[in-house]
């Protein structure tokens, strides 16, 4: 076959371009830091990067949620707390309003200071964290019940809300009210709680100087705070769990972020020196391709 001088320049212009593209690349992979910028340079590669992406982004979700989770437990720990500091207050009051010789007068006083701790307790009942209420089951627009302990919604122990917080993990995150303020009796709207129906009951003997009758509600008192404890413990317990699983989530982050980082970025050093290898290679072929142009009849007749 013979050789013309057209398919010499041709194969000279050709092999230049590879040898510019492949500098190209290296110069690409520096500015950018990646391996690769199109799933076409490395097929493999951008497979395995779509996947650890999908991972972090699932892992990033799941910490979001266990914060919002933590964040909603930690207001509803909060308020159990309050509810118990009312509680024990209202023991000490009924202690002293069953001793047989406290006056008409200090009985008063005592029944006002109950009064105010029934506004208290229907108050946090009525806690919101983010604009939702948090003992309202399902219904978190609406509050669990009035000022006068009288529910407003149809509560059921079966209304959790629950949080994704990993694959096929997940946690509730409320108290319902009917666990809280009916000792787990499911109630209807319309009907009154029983935590509230004990400072009731309590005022009414107050009123009646009844000590007898205040002396009573001890024990329903005792039995209140108690199951206040309960729901509390179950609370706590649940946050331990979080701050487990939050841990874990962190650990997971690190380390799906290390194995995207070796998958995706790019060896400095290394392409560093492949660039200047194919820097090298393309000035060699510039200095061959002067070769094979034949110069022009005036150069050669000169």
């Amino acid at each position: 076959m013979r050789i013309t001088n057209n398919m010499l320049i041709n194969n000279m212009l050709a092999n230049l371009n590879t040898n510019l593209d492949r500098m190209s690349r290296y110069q690409t992979q520096l500015a950018t830091g990646k391996k690769i910028t199109l799933p076409s340079d490395d097929p493999i590669v951008a497979s395995r990067s779509l996947k650890l992406r999908t991972d972090v982004a699932e892992i990033k979700q799941y910490q979001r949620n266990v914060e919002d989770a933590m964040s909603w437990m930690e207001i509803t720990e909060t308020t159990l707390a309050q509810m118990g500091d009312v509680m024990h207050r209202l023991r000490e009051l009924t202690v002293q309003g069953a001793n047989g010789t406290t006056t008409t007068e200090d009985l008063e006083k005592l029944k006002k200071e109950v009064e105010q701790l029934k506004i208290q307790m229907t108050h946090l009942a009525n806690t919101t964290y983010a604009g939702r209420y948090i003992f309202s089951g399902f219904k978190t627009d609406k509050p669990l019940m009035d000022e006068n302990g009288i529910f407003q919604i149809d509560i059921a122990n079966s209304e959790q809300i629950f949080f994704e917080i990993g694959m096929g993990d997940d946690i509730h995150v409320n108290v319902t009210g009917s666990d809280l303020f009916n000792n787990e009796i499911d109630a209807s709207a319309n009907d009154k709680s029983g935590i509230i129906q004990t400072f009731d009951d309590i005022i009414a003997a107050l009123e009646a100087g009844d000590h007898e009758s205040v002396g009573d509600s001890l024990s329903q008192i005792d039995a209140d705070i108690n199951n206040i404890l309960r729901v509390r413990s179950g609370v706590g317990a649940r946050m331990n769990r979080l701050e487990l699983t939050a841990n874990r989530l962190e650990d997971d982050f690190i380390n799906f972020t290390k194995l995207m980082s070796k998958n995706e970025d790019v060896d400095m050093a290394e392409a560093i020196m492949n660039l200047l290898n194919e820097e090298n290679v393309y000035k060699a072929s510039l200095s061959a391709g002067a070769r094979v142009i034949q110069p022009s009849l005036v150069e050669f007749l000169k």
